[in-house]
């Protein structure tokens, strides 16, 4: 646990304020925010910054339904008509 808040203050996702002998946490980003920033992370560092290998790789997946596929399909029509 000490490690995990440790990587999320040197990412400014928390604060820590001294209480006596203990440490109060305080959230500084909310989720989404974090999410993002996370993932622009992983594609930075795995992809040069590109989604689509990623996205291809998730579509790869055997575990993908027709449904999925098809939800993705709807999805980046609606980013490339927008």
């Amino acid at each position: 646990m000490k490690s995990l808040l440790n990587r999320l203050l040197k990412k400014s996702a928390l604060k820590a304020e001294k209480d006596g002998r203990h440490y109060l946490y305080t959230l500084l980003m909310g989720r989404e925010k974090y999410v993002s920033q996370e993932s622009q992370g992983v594609l930075d560092r795995l992809l040069d910054g590109r989604v689509a290998p990623l996205v291809v790789h998730f579509a790869e997946q055997p575990k993908l339904t027709t449904k999925d596929l098809a939800e993705l399909r709807e999805r980046l029509k609606e980013l490339d008509d927008g």
